[in-house]
């Protein structure tokens, strides 16, 4: 794969428009677009890893995404600079606007996301694999007289938040002009941590796009020549687009050290544990530095804060260093793993510690549980609803729940798969609070209030 190439300014859907006139580059744009979203907005209202609301503020899927944007600016710019000093004839290429491409990327990496965390992924994927969607894949629709060939049900019960973000972003939804939200190659390109479909996605049940989508990502993937590396018959796996690293690792940093201070601000970890986690990227003079700076801040949550910073100026700059240094890896698409993985040993070493009591004390506790269980129970209600709703569509309470729908999503499409599409389109998109009030009325919990 080529710099020259992969860096794009061409938007999905306006492939024969110019640019328009703009003080800002064609990155920029594909950032600001994303930030004035409703997509985006309703992160506010989606859980990251702790319950929302609480009398403690913690992170949610906004501020996460904010975060992430803000650490894979630094990962793009630093790669950047580093690039251009190795090879100054692509000063005349978009190598020097990484940043601005990573950063709109990284506030796109979870609008896919449905509510109630990862919880909410697993939700939709068990209610066809395990649950009472389960139905569906010998059905033959009444309306439609089609049913959902093996490509489509592997969509289903492997449902993957990323693969969702980049359907919200490419997809013709009602209303919405031909190409989605109309960003840039570069910028769709480098949300697709699984680019490959979901057939393909293994014991891990990770992938890229949907089978509707199929078609966008190979657009996208000949015009920036990504490589391509197996194809079957209708389907295909391409090499990971190189700035996806860069995404992925800002994403892993964020997530991994900011609940290790939201657990501190709970009282799930202590003080100790805390600093003991953040300590341990560090040693010998620097981290005998870092201490001396500690004893001048007073207050204990400012020490955290403090330590945390550093923490992630260290893991970003790790990052840095194994991109550039592998970077004929990635290009020729054979770097495996994530950057976290190839760090020196005392980086991964503490990045590991924190992973390990992260899942013993904070994604296994009391609180995460119990937000995931009812969000589980909450998705899979509608879910049930929803689909017996767009298979059985001349029934009276049928009617009542998709005229409840938004008109945007395609709800009687003239397929099964697009129906079934249409409804995981329209619960992955609200937020923690719209599915519970949804829940509740559909339940009568709440009629009072109507």
């Amino acid at each position: 794969m080529q710099w020259e190439k992969l860096l794009s300014t061409q938007r999905l859907g306006m492939e024969n428009q110019p640019s328009r006139p703009d003080d800002r580059t064609e990155f920029q744009r594909d950032y600001d677009r994303l930030i004035f979203s409703a997509p985006f907005r309703r992160l506010q209202n989606k859980t990251q890893v702790f319950p929302l609301p609480g009398s403690i503020f913690v992170h949610n899927r906004l501020t996460h995404s904010l975060e992430v944007s803000s650490v894979g600016r630094s990962l793009g710019n630093d790669v950047s600079r580093l690039l251009l000093q190795n090879h100054p004839w692509l000063y005349n290429t978009h190598l020097s606007e990484l940043g601005s491409i990573v950063s709109a990327a990284c506030l796109a990496h979870d609008m896919g996301n449905p509510p109630f965390g990862h919880s909410g992924e697993k939700a939709i994927g068990t209610f066809f694999s395990e649950g009472k969607g389960a139905w569906l894949k010998d059905y033959v629709c009444r309306e439609t007289h089609d049913c959902l060939t093996p490509e489509q049900w592997e969509d289903l019960i492997h449902f993957e938040g990323n693969a969702n973000a980049f359907r919200l972003l490419t997809h013709h939804f009602n209303g919405r002009r031909k190409g989605g939200f109309v960003m840039t190659y570069s910028t769709l390109a480098s949300i697709v941590k699984y680019p490959f479909t979901s057939d393909l996605a293994g014991k891990k049940a990770k992938f890229g796009f949907f089978r509707q989508d199929q078609e966008n990502y190979e657009l996208i993937a000949e015009a920036l020549g990504i490589k391509k590396l197996d194809e079957t018959e209708g389907s295909c796996r391409y090499a990971r687009y190189p700035l996806v690293y860069l995404v992925e690792a800002a994403d892993d940093i964020c997530y991994e050290i900011m609940d290790i201070e939201d657990a501190f601000k709970l009282k799930i970890l202590t003080e100790d544990e805390t600093k003991s986690l953040l300590l341990g990227f560090f040693e010998g003079e620097q981290r005998e530095h870092i201490l001396q700076r500690l004893e001048t801040v007073t207050d204990l949550n400012e020490q955290i804060v403090y330590l945390r910073s550093v923490a992630i100026n260290c893991l970003e700059g790790e990052c840095v260093r194994v991109f550039v240094e592998n970077e004929d890896k990635i290009l020729a698409g054979e770097f495996e793993g994530a950057l976290i993985d190839h760090m020196s040993d005392v980086p991964r070493e503490a990045y590991l510690r924190c992973e390990a009591l992260s899942y013993k004390k904070i994604y296994r506790s009391k609180n995460v549980i119990d937000i995931e269980m009812a969000g589980f129970k909450v998705i899979t209600q509608l879910l049930e609803l929803m689909t017996e709703a767009v298979t059985h569509s001349d029934r009276a309470y049928s009617r009542l729940l998709i005229n409840r729908v938004s008109p945007q999503y395609d709800i009687l499409a003239p397929t099964l798969y697009g129906r079934i599409m249409a409804v995981i389109d329209y619960i992955s998109g609200m937020t923690d609070v719209y599915a519970l009030d949804l829940y509740r009325r559909i339940n009568g919990m709440s009629i009072e209030a109507i």
